[in-house]
């Protein structure tokens, strides 16, 4: 079988290198074909063409075959290690502690220095930038356990942080304490984060100032672990 754009006699790839070398023209073996819906696989053999469809992921695996990957050497109390978009993401865990705090309540003003004891929290880690932050009532041991919403200013519904002008460093085992020695600020987004201030956060952390434990009843609920695995 012949697909459009390939001839019956498949055409060699001959080397730019000068011709005393005698090194002699790389057969065709294999094309791949990507359209918006499919991806065609083209298999060369004695001058017959055969096409099949394939999937993305059998594409990836394959290529996989020939890089190595491996985590390296993992900072302690890492959850797990997967390959994003954007570069390896390491997920970390900080277990139920008092942070100190600065907020921002004003422009050009000194920040609110607080002391609020916090839940267990994940930071989804890469590289400096600014990590996902998600809470939970233990440290994780399955992918069906429950996660919450961090209660805290500066993230976004899905957890993620907004940086600022803040600069993360480039070891990801120093990226959640990096996350507290940035000023918050109660602009954007701070309702759903509490049961008892649904509106709004800093009632919250009013509350909450100088205590010793999180209320873990307090807690929203936000998916699954295996949700943000992914």
């Amino acid at each position: 079988m012949t697909e459009p754009g390939l001839s019956r006699e498949p055409r060699a790839y001959q080397w730019a290198l000068p011709e005393a070398l005698e090194v002699p023209p790389d057969e065709l073996q294999a094309r791949l074909d990507f359209y918006q819906d499919a991806v065609v696989l083209h298999l060369v053999e004695r001058g017959v063409i055969t096409t099949r469809l394939v999937s993305a992921h059998e594409v990836a695996l394959a290529l996989l075959r020939e890089v190595p990957l491996a985590s390296g050497l993992l900072p302690p109390d890492a959850l797990w290690w997967g390959q994003g978009r954007e570069g390896p993401v390491v997920a970390l865990w900080r277990p139920p502690r008092v942070w100190p705090v600065a907020l921002a309540l004003e422009a050009f003003q000194p920040p609110r220095r607080l002391r609020l004891p916090l839940p267990g929290l994940i930071f989804l880690c890469q590289p400096g930038r600014a990590p996902r932050v998600y809470a939970a009532k233990r440290r994780p041991l399955r992918p069906e356990e429950v996660i919450y919403h961090a209660p805290l200013f500066n993230l976004f519904r899905d957890g993620r942080s907004c940086s600022g002008t803040h600069q993360y460093p480039p070891e990801v085992a120093q990226i959640p304490e990096s996350f507290f020695r940035s000023f918050f600020s109660p602009t954007g987004d701070q309702g759903g984060r509490s049961r008892r201030h649904p509106e709004e956060l800093l009632g919250l952390w009013e509350e909450l100032d100088g205590k010793r434990r999180f209320p873990l009843g307090d807690l929203v609920p936000l998916g699954k672990v295996e949700d943000v695995m992914r």
